[in-house]
């Protein structure tokens, strides 16, 4: 195929940016560069790499582009990816030469309020840090600060590639998850909200969807429950709300080894909730015949290594998980992350395994793991036909990576210095939904100081509760 031809039916994925642009600082002058909210047709013209994560559209199981590749988005979807693609009238074209363009990372893990106990317990493991850190500040935050530890973490997420993020979300009262959704709506993710309750409390799930989530476009919701034959009635009444709801349940299953004795595989599968529409974090301490039976039900894992790491819960088996064709992706997994850095999180689970096996070519490999962060979690969700890929007709949730600089130069396989180099400050564009929300570097319309201004007050009032 002629390196000119556009490929049919293709949208395109848009690069922006505000600094290092001038397209984008000629855009409205003495205006912002872009509304918020506002959404562009935008051309990103000439990228030196583009990685589709659909092998439809490019070479090897990644769908690699090279050489003077544009992404074209229109209407919130990437409408054509090729080369020499014709800018719309009236389209933004953004000079994306010496750039690497690559789809949205999908966070399947998080608890983004745990941003008021960063680098707390420290030295602590799971039972300790959830006794000492997780339970014992959560009661303390109201509303107005959760806003400001929810927003402060979702904008960390955002800046660092992170254009989805399922966000677990421990039980909290009606208004304090209204200021919850709106932090993260205010940042401008697309997220999904997995709602916790007791079974008591069960009835505020389908009433925070319906008043504070179905109005949001870039919302959705999950039903969080804790699994282990001691929680059986409450796993069994939220397990039938989800269903009724038609989302997916989420749990954390077997991280810690001490997970074992309440048998949290045994209450799932008891209540019937074994099944595609379960979505398992850390899974990290089953047996064999319970790593069969996951891919054979197709349940779906969050795989969580820092979080594992800094607790010392254990390493997933993801060899296993991928022999037996389970569809898993990667998470952060809040407070025991410490930061949002989904470059850190593929090394780490890559090296993980390379470690526990000895052997470099063990599963995830770099390709795996890249895909992992971004179609492989959009699959694990049921997001697949909407975000992970650069495909036409999903949405345009794209990352545009700047490689000019001293952690990542000089070129030598682009490909793996995204997993093995990349940082977070690499991330000059990021478009969620089509709308421009990082451009040169920078979150727009955001000032960051009074964001951080306004955690740090917050915690001081948690501290002081």
């Amino acid at each position: 195929m002629s390196r000119r031809r556009v490929l049919a039916g293709l949208s395109t994925v848009p690069l922006a940016a505000a600094a290092g642009f001038p397209e984008l600082a000629q855009d409205r002058p003495g205006r912002p560069a872009e509304d918020p909210g506002h959404r562009r047709t935008t051309l990103l013209r000439g990228a030196d790499l583009v990685l589709t994560m659909d092998p439809r559209l490019g070479s090897g199981p990644l769908g690699q582009l090279e050489n003077g590749v544009d992404v074209l988005l229109r209407d919130g979807t990437v409408a054509a990816v090729g080369h020499g693609l014709a800018a719309p009238d009236g389209a933004r074209v953004l000079d994306a030469r010496g750039r690497i363009v690559l789809p949205g990372f999908v966070d399947l893990h998080n608890h983004l309020w745990q941003s008021s106990i960063r680098g707390g317990c420290a030295d602590e493991g799971l039972y300790g840090w959830m006794k000492d850190c997780n339970h014992a500040t959560l009661p303390k935050i109201d509303p107005q600060d959760m806003y400001r530890f929810v927003h402060l973490a979702a904008l960390d997420a955002l800046q660092a590639g992170v254009t989805t993020v399922v966000d677990w979300v421990h039980p909290i009262p009606y208004d304090t998850s209204e200021r919850y959704i709106r932090a993260l709506d205010d940042a401008g993710l697309r997220f999904v909200y997995a709602s916790a309750q007791s079974a008591a409390d069960a009835h505020l799930i389908p009433k925070i969807k319906k008043d504070l989530l179905d109005p949001l476009p870039l919302a959705s919701v999950q039903v969080s429950a804790h699994a282990g034959m001691s929680q059986l009635a409450n796993l069994r009444t939220l397990h039938a709300l989800a269903r009724d709801l038609g989302v997916m349940l989420n749990s954390h299953v077997l991280e810690n080894r001490g997970d074992r004795k309440d048998d949290p595989i045994r209450s799932l599968r008891e209540v019937g909730a074994f099944g595609p529409r379960l979505l398992m974090n850390h899974a990290i301490h089953l047996t064999d015949e319970e790593i069969a039976l996951t891919g054979e039900h197709d349940v779906r894992i969050a795989h969580c290594p820092l979080s594992n790491m800094r607790l010392a819960s254990g390493i997933c088996p993801l060899p296993a998980f991928h022999r037996h064709g389970v569809k898993a992706g990667l998470g952060h997994d809040g407070g025991t992350n410490d930061t949002s850095d989904m470059f850190n999180v593929m090394k780490a689970a890559v090296g993980l395994q390379r470690a526990r096996h000895e052997d470099a070519a063990i599963h995830p490999t770099i390709p795996a793991v890249l895909r992992m962060a971004t179609l492989g979690g959009a699959e694990a969700i049921g997001m697949a036909d909407r975000v992970g890929s650069l495909t036409p007709g999903k949405r345009a949730d794209v990352v545009v990576l700047d490689p000019g600089t001293l952690n990542f130069a000089p070129r030598f396989d682009w490909t793996s210095q995204i997993v093995l180099n990349g940082q977070p400050p690499n991330v000059s564009e990021v478009f969620v939904d089509g709308h421009l929300r990082k451009a040169g570097g920078a979150l727009l319309h955001v000032d960051t100081a009074r964001v951080v201004r306004e955690a740090e007050l917050a915690a001081a009032h948690v501290r002081t509760a």
